[in-house]
């Protein structure tokens, strides 16, 4: 989807609805916007986001790994006498994201006493009955271990929906997030938006969880 971060999502840029609810939830002493585009970097700015950087080149390829981009941000924001404790990662195309989704994944993470937190939800379909086409266009297993076995016995599993991240700041410069805790999505609301269908489906879904909370 080209210029997908600021592109047309009902009404607004895209990237509008996750700097709205992270304003909304007051967690934040300062919202930054990390990119190497200066239209993006203007349009952030316009909805009181700060861009105090363009973001170099070796950060902003197809390759860039998000932590090395936050990690950038951290040290950008350290030479500048800024120091966190807890960083929130969210991604520009989470038009779906509330307030409140920041605020009960911080505080659950600060129950768990641990030091990141990944929002999940549950596989829609068993991963492990899992099947792929081979080169002669017949299907194969791909764990053939259970390839007998009912679903409903099978162990529940989960998926990093890929909206948001938050870690402390130790962790994030420790270049590993993954041994987190997993707060839980329902996963009616979750989209993740790589293609044109996705977006229209983000916007139909986006429209009627708007419209229940206004009815």
């Amino acid at each position: 989807i080209p210029r997908k971060n600021i592109k047309d999502f009902c009404g607004h840029p895209i990237i509008k609805y996750p700097i709205q609810e992270a304003k909304k939830s007051n967690l934040f002493d300062k919202i930054i916007v990390s990119t190497d585009d200066e239209e993006i970097a203007e349009i952030a700015k316009s909805f009181n986001a700060e861009t105090p950087f363009l973001r170099p080149k070796e950060f902003s390829d197809d390759h860039s790994s998000t932590v090395s981009v936050v990690v950038h941000a951290i040290n950008f924001l350290k030479k500048e006498g800024y120091n966190f404790e807890n960083i929130c990662c969210i991604y520009p195309c989470s038009p779906l994201l509330r307030s409140k989704d920041l605020i009960a994944s911080l505080n659950f993470m600060r129950e768990m006493q641990c030091e990141s937190c990944i929002p999940i939800c549950e596989f829609s379909s068993a991963p492990q009955k899992a099947l792929k086409i081979k080169e002669d266009g017949r299907l194969d297993w791909i764990y053939s271990d259970f390839k007998l076995s009912r679903t409903q016995d099978l162990e529940q599993t989960y998926h990093d929906i890929g909206s948001f991240y938050w870690a402390t700041q130790a962790r994030w410069l420790s270049e590993d997030i993954s041994q987190g805790v997993g707060y839980i999505f329902n996963s009616s609301r979750v989209v993740d938006i790589d293609t044109s269908s996705d977006w229209k489906r983000a916007e139909l879904l986006y429209k009627s969880l708007n419209h229940d909370s206004d009815s």
